[in-house]
């Protein structure tokens, strides 16, 4: 049985886990992967009088087809702002203002840079990898101090870790998971 100090502690680390893989989750839909998907826009901002604003609080954002986002802004004013704003993100797409609805055509990928994605995506991962194993290393510092403390017996420190290190592994057996599926979906064409 854990000591309920200590389980307070492997608790917390599960929450910092979890989130780890949300934020990875999050990056992820900012990777293009070849198919329309009004997520890819989530990042954006465009400067609507002066204030950062998202973009999905200026405009629908939708995939009418698998090749094409379209926007159409609430306020037809903003219709530049919003132009401008895709068009210097990082995600190199190109739209066309109709003066109704701005059209996003998203170009096919080529070898070179779905492999630059992949790497891309890698990157993201092994930054979750990271943080989870941080997560792993304060919580078991954490738990040999309340152990040394508050004079708990060493077992419930082996049997805290081995809580910890389970965590550890199952969140990490997720970012790879999820790694697969953007891999796949990157390299599908």
């Amino acid at each position: 049985m854990i000591p309920e100090d200590l389980q307070i502690i492997i608790e917390t680390a599960e929450e910092s886990m979890a989130e780890s893989v949300l934020f990875l989750k999050n990056e992820f839909t900012n990777i293009r992967a070849g198919k329309a998907n009004p997520s890819l826009l989530s990042n954006i901002k465009v400067d609507y009088y002066g204030t950062m604003t998202p973009l999905n609080q200026l405009a629908t954002v939708s995939a009418p087809e698998a090749r094409l986002l379209t926007v159409q802004p609430y306020d037809k004013s903003a219709m530049a702002d919003i132009e401008k704003a895709i068009m210097s993100s990082p995600l190199g797409l190109n739209p066309n203002n109709d003066g109704t609805w701005i059209r996003i055509p998203l170009p096919m990928l080529s070898e070179e840079r779905r492999k630059e994605l992949v790497k891309s995506s890698k990157d993201i991962a092994e930054q979750a990898r990271i943080s989870i194993r941080n997560v792993r290393r304060d919580a078991n510092d954490e738990i040999r101090k309340t152990v040394q403390s508050e004079s708990l017996p060493e077992d419930s420190r082996f049997e805290s870790e081995d809580e910890i290190q389970k965590l550890t592994d199952k969140y990490i057996k997720k970012v790879d998971e999820l790694l697969d599926v953007k891999e796949t979906e990157i390299m599908t064409v």
